[in-house]
């Protein structure tokens, strides 16, 4: 049997008063006497009365809700991103309503939508990879305040909040070189990855800096960056004439297929063929040897987004400089013994 939710109107019936009467006794307005206040919140209490916050956001015309979309939630980068997001809307007054898109488009757009009609006060979005139509996006800016964050598009005119993948990725590869390797593999995803040819061009960048030919051979790309897609490429790369002394995956799970495929196949590592990954997951330091990784700060990132969302959400100034930039979000790079032999 379906339970009955306690309204408004019933208080109000119980006590022979007004709802506009007891709804303004549970808000503490002053213009109620305190004898009526305290009737009101026993019997609230009594009834396991709990407010329709979606019912008071329309009244209000706000609901201290935001909506946060993720392509993937049981992601370990996602997850410390969504963490961020949380104790930080929390400290801010806000409740948060997460969905994830598992990378469709088609569901992300349904997302948003669902958002606006639950009456947040504004969006959180990190894009799937496949979002190239921005048509249904555009008009949400219009609607209600949109940040974007790790999934990033340079086609939508709002508040983005990033890390500088290029420049992270240049830096993994100035590493390598460093370290004296000359012939380094990229696993990537294949171009219609936002992220991925930001990385691939500070891959690329790198290349060309220290005057180091590129080769079509040993640049892989694939459809589903994963531990399992590490693996397959690794065998990949090995069975090239001229295998590479250094694959940079650009994620952390990817990097984690390719050690596990070579000391399958008793590859020294770093010594024959060093492997880098990105995002510094918790993984990274459980396979031996431990991954040299890109550390990405997701819990300020999840932070600085909301902050950057509240901001435009309480502020009715449109033309406020704060609004439609890019935040980058510094990274660091993690050399662990994937890399470097540390004695």
């Amino acid at each position: 049997m379906k339970k009955e939710v306690t309204t408004l109107k019933m208080l109000a019936q119980n006590l022979n008063l007004s709802i506009s009467t007891v709804s303004r006794a549970l808000n503490d307005h002053p213009d109620i006497n305190i004898d009526t206040k305290d009737k009101v919140r026993r019997l609230a209490k009594s009834m396991n009365y709990i407010p329709n916050i979606f019912a008071k956001g329309f009244r209000k015309h706000k609901s201290n809700i935001i909506g946060v979309i993720v392509p993937n939630i049981t992601h370990y980068f996602t997850a410390t991103i969504v963490r961020g997001i949380l104790e930080q809307a929390s400290k801010q007054g806000y409740r948060v309503i997460i969905s994830e898109s598992n990378n469709d488009v088609i569901k992300q757009n349904e997302m948003l939508n669902t958002m606006i009609q639950f009456g947040v006060d504004g969006i959180l979005a990190s894009l799937t990879k496949m979002t190239r139509d921005i048509d249904n996006i555009l008009p949400i800016i219009d609607t209600l305040p949109l940040i974007l964050f790790d999934k990033v598009s340079d086609k939508i005119p709002c508040t983005q909040i990033t890390i500088n993948d290029e420049e992270a990725a240049f830096n993994v590869v100035e590493h390598l070189i460093n370290t004296g390797k000359k012939r380094i593999a990229i696993i990537k995803e294949r171009e219609f990855s936002y992220t991925s040819e930001k990385r691939y061009a500070g891959y690329l960048r790198a290349l060309k800096a220290n005057q180091i030919e590129i080769d079509e051979k040993i640049i892989i790309s694939v459809d589903d960056i994963s531990l399992q897609q590490g693996k397959r490429m690794t065998n990949t790369l090995l069975s090239n004439k001229k295998r590479p002394d250094a694959i940079f995956a650009i994620t952390d799970s990817a990097a984690i297929g390719v050690i596990q495929t070579l000391n399958k196949s008793n590859i020294k590592i770093p010594e024959e063929i060093a492997v880098v990954g990105f995002s510094n997951s918790k993984h990274s330091t459980i396979i031996e040897p431990k991954l040299t990784t890109v550390d990405q700060p997701g819990n300020t990132i999840g932070k600085t987004a909301i902050k950057y969302l509240i901001r435009e959400i309480e502020n009715d100034d449109t033309n406020d400089i704060t609004m439609n930039k890019t935040v980058e979000i510094k990274t660091s790079l993690i050399v662990r013994e994937s890399t470097f032999k540390i004695s």
